[in-house]
């Protein structure tokens, strides 16, 4: 079992409060991660305006941790009154997660002349350049048509490397489908298209509830919920059939 998984969250429907609530789920899984004496490194990470996340990358190191996330990905769904809202309406916005497995470095050989790099400045809040340097990385595996990027405002070589870890995660996954028509139909599987209805777990802040809709079972106490402690879901969801 793989002791690395590759995570990637991004903002779906809702606009800003679709990436605060990307941010948040980020912060979630980095806590639960904590409470699982897990590591976490950002690989990429796009923010927005309101301190979110349009898009975050990162790894996950640690016993057991494909078997406890592997069922977390999906379409997110939160349903709560934005901290911009004056009306005191709810919103319901959505965030996808997707959940990919990091080959050990022996399964996965790139050539380095399959591989087109190109150089930018890492973006800030609102698309604002904060590096006058090009030191974010974009690579193009040529085969695949796979684009990764990382820019998480380290220098250049850290860049290149994360850069090359999604990479690997990404072509390992390629590798174990029966072709690159059916990996892109289980990515799109995994996270739908990001719409409201298309979804595994409600967050819903007013009653402060948690609902997962493949188990069809709700959890209360939100607040602990997003601070890490998702032991209880992790276990129910381990019980379901794949």
């Amino acid at each position: 079992m793989s002791d690395s998984v590759i995570m990637e969250i991004r903002a779906g429907a809702g606009g800003d409060e679709a990436s605060i609530f990307a941010r948040d789920l980020f912060e979630m899984y980095s806590k639960y991660a904590q409470l699982q004496n897990w590591r976490c490194f950002v690989l990429d990470s796009n923010s927005s305006d309101m301190n979110g996340l349009k898009q975050i990358t990162f790894e996950l190191k640690g016993e057991g941790v494909l078997e406890k996330l592997k069922n977390e990905a999906g379409v997110h769904r939160v349903q709560r009154v934005p901290k911009t809202e004056k009306n005191n309406r709810i919103h319901t916005s959505t965030a996808s997660v997707a959940v990919l497995v990091k080959p050990p470095e022996t399964d996965i050989t790139i050539n380095p002349g399959d591989i087109k790099m190109d150089f930018f400045k890492s973006s800030g809040p609102g698309g604002q350049n904060v590096n006058k340097r090009e030191t974010a990385v974009r690579l193009t595996h040529v085969p695949s048509g796979l684009i990764v990027c990382s820019q998480v405002e380290r220098g250049l070589d850290d860049n290149k490397r994360a850069a090359l870890v999604i990479l690997q995660a990404k072509l390992f996954d390629l590798k174990n489908s029966a072709a690159q028509s059916q990996l892109s139909q289980e990515r799109k599987n995994q996270i739908g298209t990001a719409d409201r209805s298309e979804k595994i777990r409600t967050y819903n802040f007013p009653q402060d509830r948690v609902t997962d809709h493949r188990a069809d079972k709700s959890w209360h106490n939100l607040e602990k919920i997003m601070k890490g402690k998702l032991d209880d879901i992790v276990e129910k969801l381990s019980t379901l059939k794949n």
